[in-house]
């Protein structure tokens, strides 16, 4: 039990840096560029880390706790979402719910600490990912009911264990139509194209880099760090829904898990490299068709009784 969890937090501390790297990695051969190294993230977040911070005389403690809010309350979030195994060693009954809302909760703040500042720019980028939250949450939450609706249960190890991985694939198409729209969420969630560019810097099209333009230093290393976690966690819950997780082996579960978030990471680097930004406007509908998407999921779902 203790090595698992001790195992778990290498995994939230160390990993995610490395699944963003991967996905310029990819990028960067698919438009045949050599691109940063591999471990560039890492370079990043040290150097920040050993920057100091300026604060706006307009900005108050909410300005200064966002970013260590935001992360803890996503790091709680990892301890939730079992990695390498169908069940996580902190799990409780209803676990998926709290899950869901302790990304909410670090988003919520990042949000606050961007509104503290007083600026009407970060205010924008603020109001922007709210509102775009706020499509994608509804698609999100059908998508984990869709596979809490044939366990019977809102605990992920129940969850989990339900998924019918003999007969998986078009035999249970519910499945697929609930990890496209995760993968839709995990897209938007994560300012990823087509819904953002998270390498852009021009202003009027910025939606999650608006609301830190204030921060520097380990402020905005927290933030960035989140990011990635954020990103990682979102990953590994399509694993486990695309890939029959061991219950009990460890370290295949380890093997397991490195394979498929490796794999969401090379599908979302050729995403990119192939799709367009859509315009602002239309991210409302992206969203929206994602989460009829997991609507028409949840009414196949009850149909016979069972996915």
């Amino acid at each position: 039990m203790i090595l698992e969890i001790i195992e778990q937090i290498a995994i939230l501390l160390f990993v995610p840096p490395l699944f963003i790297g991967i996905i310029n990695k990819m990028k960067a051969w698919a438009a045949g560029r050599k691109g940063a190294p591999l471990f560039q993230f890492y370079f990043d977040l040290w150097k920040l880390l050993k920057k100091g911070e300026v604060y706006s005389r307009t900005a108050t403690w909410i300005f200064t706790a966002g970013p260590i809010i935001s992360l803890a309350s996503i790091f709680c979030a990892g301890f939730i979402l079992p990695l390498a195994l169908s069940s996580s060693p902190l799990g409780f009954k209803g676990d998926i719910i709290l899950f869901a809302y302790l990304l909410a909760f670090g988003h919520f703040f990042i949000l606050l600490s961007a509104l503290d500042t007083g600026s009407s720019f970060e205010g924008m980028g603020a109001s922007r990912g709210a509102a775009f939250s706020a499509f994608s949450e509804p698609a999100f939450f059908l998508s984990l009911a869709i596979l809490c609706i044939h366990a019977k249960s809102v605990t992920f190890k129940d969850v989990f264990h339900a998924l019918p991985w003999a007969t998986w694939g078009f035999a249970h198409p519910v499945y697929l139509v609930a990890a496209l729209a995760l993968f839709a969420v995990l897209l938007a969630e994560n300012s990823r194209i087509p819904v953002d560019d998270p390498n852009t810097h021009l202003e009027l099209t910025m939606i999650h880099e608006v609301m830190v333009l204030d921060h520097g230093g380990p402020d905005l290393a927290f933030i960035l760090y989140g990011s990635s976690l954020k990103f990682f966690l979102q990953a590994v819950l399509l694993v486990h829904l695309l890939l029959p997780l061991p219950s009990t082996n460890w370290y295949f579960g380890i093997f397991y898990l490195f394979i498929g978030v490796f794999g969401v990471g090379i599908l979302v680097a050729l995403v990119e490299s192939a799709v367009a930004r859509i315009r602002l406007s239309r991210v409302p509908q992206f969203l929206i068709g994602a989460s009829i998407l997991a609507v028409l999921g949840l009414i196949l779902s009850f149909y016979k009784g069972a996915p």
